[in-house]
């Protein structure tokens, strides 16, 4: 161990940034649903409604856990922030256990360090403990915030206890397949695939096999019935499976070889595939698993919403805040709220787009492109493939996420008919999308270093179509969001000028991107 509270000094302070984010993420993800079901419901039989329609959906139950107290601020805490918040935990200590463990070992780093006095286990002790001080902060956070906003105090700390255990426990899975796989890439995924099989099994669990949540660790952390009951004991199962899983990972430590891993990696095919001779086969295969994997996201989320029906009158409520976060000031509450689905749908498919736009600066940052543009791919073909596939798979992403919202809708109400209003709904934000991409296109052409602000523009949009309403902020300051130029369809009719236009926008901010990258040296 000699050297592990130096390496976990120097973990911590590199992680300090991923702490600080992580931990108002996970505070402001549970205290939202606060304020929101307070703002939501002016009297209790509002309340008492809107949770007796919560509770006879089994996709709400499949996608947030069991219901308890539903008619309680603290019970709606309880189950729609505990099943996401154990992920975006999960996800955190996976990203750090990662990149001090098997990046480090990648790049020859550790190896270097290792040559040094340095203990056999101190930089990988040194990264579990970053891990679970990230949890630690990150469940703290969250008691503290809902304890200072009012909520009983014994169940606000139960939450932000159960959460810390959950970050101990997925800590010691990310190390587990640290030693299983020989890249950071695989490790992550593997990690990744014990995080969605715990989601799974819950999911599955509380719907039709109650067993197969008692296998799940975020099943562990929903049982302790904060709000609801309170119980601790199942923190102690918690932690021992946290246990088993260290142990585990140190046992396979011993036994593999440095910069190896216990499942070895298949050789590649001795020639690339035809497709990789092109600049959009290139993109496609970088960018693929994102544009899959975000694709079924948006298509859960649209299935889930649609399951509502017309029962959302129920769910919504008479408040003036409801009226303003979901309906918009509109007074057709179907229409309006499903015109509110289809613009999260957009601000998600915005998020994609910004990533994948930016995803040929991560290429540059990391070295890859200047060997890859000494060959005969020419610079414009490399970059066009990026803007080909972000076009396409944010357009899929729509397609798909509003099929999926009209399908489910249809199924429960019998109305075919909805299908198209409900797609239409989601594509008519394309030009919306495209222009944040091609925001973060010209910032990568023009000014390199800049490029990760397109994400603010993306805040931007969040914050002036979700809370601009309820917040009353000023028209000037709503209008630099692209999306307030579109109609909210399908409560509003769909306009064609502001659609073209911002079409021209977003064309015109890609090609200044395109232009400004062939006149500048790589960094």
């Amino acid at each position: 161990m000699t050297g592990t509270l130096t390496f976990w000094r120097v973990f911590a302070r590199r992680d300090r940034w991923l702490y600080l984010w992580f931990a108002l993420g996970s505070a402001l993800l549970f205290v939202s649903q606060a304020w929101s079901v307070d703002g939501l419901y002016a009297t209790q039989a509002d309340f008492d409604r809107a949770a007796a329609g919560m509770e006879s959906n089994a996709t709400f139950v499949a996608m947030f856990g069991p219901t308890r107290a539903l008619n309680t601020t603290g019970g709606q805490v309880a189950w729609q922030s505990t099943a996401f918040g154990a992920v975006v935990v999960a996800l955190m200590v996976m990203f750090v256990v990662g990149r001090h463990t098997r990046a480090e070992e990648e790049s020859g780093r550790d190896e270097l360090i290792r040559s040094g006095v340095v203990g056999r286990y101190a930089t990988t002790t040194a990264a579990l403990a970053s891990a679970m001080t990230a949890s630690v902060v990150s469940g703290a956070a969250v008691w503290a915030t809902l304890a200072a906003y009012g909520l009983t105090a014994a169940d606000s700390l139960a939450l932000g206890v159960g959460l810390t255990a959950i970050g101990w426990f997925f800590s010691g899975t990310a190390l587990l397949a640290v030693q299983l796989t020989t890249s950071t890439r695989a490790s992550y995924g593997l990690a990744g695939a014990a995080v969605a099989g715990a989601y799974a099994a819950r999911a599955i669990g509380d719907v039709a096999a109650p067993t197969l949540s008692w296998l799940s660790p975020i099943g562990w952390y929903q049982a302790m019935h904060a709000f609801s009951g309170l119980r601790w004991w199942p923190v102690l199962v918690l932690l021992t499976g946290a246990g088993a899983a260290v142990a585990s990972a140190y046992a396979v430590f011993d036994r593999r070889d440095f910069g190896a891993g216990v499942l070895a990696s298949r050789p590649g095919p001795v020639r690339a595939g035809h497709t990789l001779g092109s600049g959009l086969g290139l993109a496609w295969r970088l960018q693929r698993p994102a544009v899959i994997s975000w694709t079924l996201g948006a298509l859960a989320l649209g299935l889930t919403f649609g399951t509502m029906g017309n029962s959302v009158e129920d769910l919504v409520g008479d408040s003036g805040v409801g009226t303003d976060m979901i309906l918009q000031g509109h007074t057709d509450v179907v229409d309006a709220f499903y015109s509110t689905m289809a613009l999260m749908l957009a601000l998600l498919t915005g998020a994609f787009a910004t990533s994948s736009a930016l995803r040929p600066h991560g290429e540059e940052e990391a070295g890859r492109v200047e060997s890859l543009l000494a060959t005969a791919l020419p610079r414009t073909s490399w970059h066009a493939g990026h803007v080909l596939l972000t076009v396409v798979g944010s357009t899929a992403m729509l397609l798909v996420g509003g099929l999926g919202l009209g399908v489910s809708y249809a199924l429960v109400t019998d109305d075919a008919s909805a299908m198209a209003h409900m797609v239409g709904a989601a594509v008519a934000y394309l030009p919306a999308v495209l222009v944040l991409s091609g925001l973060a296109r010209a910032l990568y052409g023009t000014a390199p270093r800049a490029a990760p602000t397109a994400w603010l523009a993306l805040v931007v949009a969040v914050v002036t179509m979700l809370f601009g309403e309820a917040l009353n902020l000023p028209q000037a300051f709503r209008d630099l969001s692209p999306y307030e130029h579109l109609a909210f369809a399908p409560v509003e009719t769909f306009r064609w000028l502001p659609f073209v236009v911002l079409a021209v926008v977003a064309a015109t901010l890609s090609a200044v991107g395109q232009l400004a990258l062939t006149r500048r040296d790589l960094r």
